[in-house]
């Protein structure tokens, strides 16, 4: 039975759009398979991990017909469709728990799975808050601070990100307990305040699928569970149940020494600075005196790399060592021209914003060196 006829191309985008969350190892073998589920001229895909679900669509082509449903291996599906040239016709058929996939003489076949036994993630009901904001925007905010999150970490609550919508406002917040990335902005309803933390999976997925346009994304917080809609994509994930770390005692407030610098020169400093970085402690020191910052690494075999910047700086010297990992990463990350570091004393964390950007904050905490 023919479950559809496409052109590759028209169906490879939206298959990827839906395998990057399927793992290629799994417990449960149909979370290894992406549901089809073809309902008229419509054809509708689905990809799970049990914590994150997403689904698209696309035109079934001519030849197709009325409803039908089944799974199949996602990677294999996707692999072939990336072998075959672009532009190839092709056909998909399903019989005896089989799909045969033709482009000219070509055929696959591949083993499906009832589309019954695929696991959905159930309906959450009515949203408790739902707001509007652009994809390039919110994909904006995530680079902002998703680089910030745990990975792995024991307090389960830090692999993650906070989202919170109050008001005309959309705040995220990533921490792993020794750099703090905020970042705000504007959305186009107004909210109540609420506040969720979702995972770093579902975080790194958005940020993949969303564009740098101003079509609209659609947020919807439910009880357990958020959705996002843009485009034909729908990403509906789970929330991870903790309590976040209050980011507003992290921020610095009323620091007195303040350097600007232009981004791309500390962060090329910093990256030849880094080939003779400790490789398990990853150090870098930081001399303020007037007009100037050293930099600074060594290493267990006694090397040392210096680098120094003109700044404009007036205040009492300082010297504080930093994780130089957590430098790079923000440098790596944000765009903008120039960058503000602020400082308190060499036990306390370097504030780094921007000019251009009031809304962004970034807190990195002192190390011993």
């Amino acid at each position: 039975m023919k479950l559809l006829q496409i052109e590759r191309d028209a169906l490879l985008k939206p298959l990827q759009s839906v395998t990057g969350i399927v793992e290629k190892r799994h417990t449960l073998p149909i979370l290894s398979n992406v549901l089809l589920e073809r309902k008229q001229d419509d054809l509708q895909l689905v990809a799970t991990d049990l914590e994150i679900q997403v689904s698209t669509r696309c035109q079934a082509g001519k030849g197709a017909t009325g409803e039908q449903q089944l799974t199949v291996s996602a990677r294999k599906l996707q692999d072939i469709l990336r072998s075959l040239p672009e532009g190839t016709e092709l056909s998909l058929d399903a019989q005896n728990n089989r799909l045969q996939v033709k482009a000219g003489k070509s055929r696959f076949n591949l083993q499906t799975l009832p589309a019954a036994d695929f696991p959905l993630l159930g309906d959450s009901g009515v949203p408790l808050s739902e707001v509007t904001v652009q994809q390039k925007d919110l994909r904006q905010l995530l680079l902002l601070v998703q680089f910030s999150m745990a990975q792995q970490d024991i307090r389960y609550y830090l692999n993650g990100m906070l989202l919170v919508l109050e008001g005309e406002l959309i705040r995220v917040v990533a921490t792993d307990g020794h750099r703090l990335s905020y970042a705000s902005g504007a959305v186009e309803t107004q909210a109540e305040k609420r506040e969720v933390i979702l995972p770093r999976k579902a975080v790194l997925e958005l940020t993949r699928l969303l564009t740098d346009s101003e079509d609209p994304v659609s947020i919807e917080l439910y009880a357990n569970q958020v959705r996002f809609r843009f485009g034909t994509v729908e990403l509906t994930t789970k929330i991870i149940d903790g309590k976040f770390p209050d980011y507003t005692r992290v921020i610095p407030a009323n620091y007195q020494k303040h350097i600007t610098v232009d981004r791309i020169v500390l962060l090329q400093a910093l990256q030849r600075a880094a080939i003779l970085s400790n490789e398990k402690f990853r150090g870098v020191r930081w001399m303020l005196t007037e007009g100037s910052l050293r930099i600074s690494c060594t290493n267990n075999e006694q090397e040392e790399a210096q680098e120094e910047l003109e700044v404009d700086f007036a205040g009492d010297a300082l010297d504080v060592g930093f994780n130089i990992t957590y430098l790079l990463d923000v440098l790596n990350n944000v765009d903008s021209e120039r960058i503000d570091c602020a400082f308190g004393d060499a036990n306390s964390s370097m504030l780094i914003t921007l000019p251009e950007r009031a809304d962004y904050r970034y807190v990195v905490m002192p190390m011993r060196i």
